[in-house]
């Protein structure tokens, strides 16, 4: 994962362009602006000198990417592990999720997400997303809040004890509450989005089992997990 995230970030070029007057366009990197004299570092590795007076505007390879949806449907692909030591043996539990939001600005996003997760049982959470943007950067960190539910995605009463099989005890698994509350870092690229999250994530199930004698009696688990996910929206 690191690898990737390296690899997007190291193959992003500058996209620092001054319009001329004249209607050229020149590429590269701004070093810098002084006596109203504009140096940068062309796409091709040469050092240009331009007369301020020569150009009609400026963009900064800093503000948020021309090419970036204003006003669209976005959808989003993440995926990572829910990591820590707790009572449960399952140590990192996997998660994947897909989410779609309509975007009228980058700075606040609310999207609707769904997916797979792999707590000792397959669950689907459901869940509501709130996330802002603490800067108007191709590359800026975020915060986010999300909170929603489980469901287990097997049948009522249908799995054997893994631990003592040869009891045959019936077993319901039942979902619960879910919430995750971290912090993060998204970088844009011709127009897509990458990010990489850190957040604490509280998660609830439970499951049912029946005795020889039809009783029915309920375990709780709460899992408290460091959640890391990377992820990329288009």
């Amino acid at each position: 994962m690191l690898i990737i995230i390296l690899h997007t970030l190291s193959a992003q070029k500058s996209n620092d362009v001054l319009y001329l007057k004249n209607g050229n366009q020149v590429f590269g990197k701004l070093i810098e602006i002084t006596d109203n004299k504009y140096k940068i570092l062309t796409a091709e590795g040469k050092v240009s000198i331009i007369q301020g007076t020569e150009i009609e505007k400026y963009v900064n390879a800093t503000a948020i990417s021309d090419t970036v949806k204003k006003s669209n449907i976005v959808i989003a692909f993440e995926a990572g592990v829910l990591a820590g030591a707790q009572s449960s043996k399952y140590d990192a539990a996997f998660s994947f999720s897909i989410l779609g939001s309509l975007v009228q600005n980058r700075s606040n996003r609310l999207s609707l997400g769904a997916g797979v997760e792999y707590l000792g049982q397959a669950y689907m959470p459901i869940f509501l997303e709130y996330k802002l943007n603490l800067a108007e950067k191709k590359t800026t960190p975020f915060v986010f809040i999300r909170g929603g539910n489980l469901f287990h995605l097997n049948g009522d009463f249908e799995r054997t004890d893994q631990v003592s099989p040869a009891y045959n005890v019936p077993m319901s698994y039942k979902g619960g509450f879910s919430l995750a509350i971290g912090t993060g870092i998204t970088w844009v690229r011709d127009g897509y989005e990458s990010y990489l999250t850190f957040a604490y994530r509280n998660a609830h199930t439970s499951y049912e089992e029946k005795d020889y004698t039809t009783q029915i009696y309920t375990y709780k688990t709460v899992y408290n997990r460091l959640e890391i996910k990377y992820g990329f929206r288009f």
